[in-house]
């Protein structure tokens, strides 16, 4: 027999998102495209802001956005794996030291601006030669 943890888990296994969300860290500017339900009407509204926290716990996964709006600071905790979550775009990504930024709070203006993380370059091999102003390379016709 099953004990209750194996129930629970097989349970919790079901609720998982079944597409895939962007890899995201704390720092990145993100757009969160939401499911609201408004009496019998629904719309997908955009929030735009930047993740200052990422909880992991499974289907109880939450990630907090923050954004500054009419001089007024707002957070919203959004569930990963919620069915209301239609999608996340990743607009900026920040190149912070911490995995909670609660500093941000206490920040306003272009102090709590955050750094862009520098793409990664993706290495082709033979090209090194090229680039670094040495001989190009002998074509067939010589």
């Amino acid at each position: 027999m099953a004990t209750l943890s194996e129930k629970m888990a097989a349970v919790e296994k079901r609720m998982l998102r079944k597409d895939t969300l962007p890899e995201f860290r704390s720092g990145d500017t993100v757009r969160v495209h939401y499911k609201i339900v408004e009496g019998d009407k629904e719309r997908v509204q955009v929030f735009a802001g930047v993740v200052i926290r990422i909880h992991r716990a499974g289907t109880r996964s939450t990630f907090t956005v923050r954004k500054i709006s009419h001089q007024v600071g707002v957070e919203r905790v959004f569930p990963i794996h919620s069915p209301r979550l239609v999608k996340l775009e990743i607009t900026a990504k920040g190149k912070v030291r911490h995995s909670r930024l609660y500093y941000l709070r206490s920040l306003t203006g272009k102090a709590a601006r955050i750094r862009e993380r520098e793409r990664e370059r993706v290495v082709v091999p033979g090209a090194d030669a090229a680039e670094e102003g040495g001989e190009p390379p002998a074509t067939a016709e010589e």
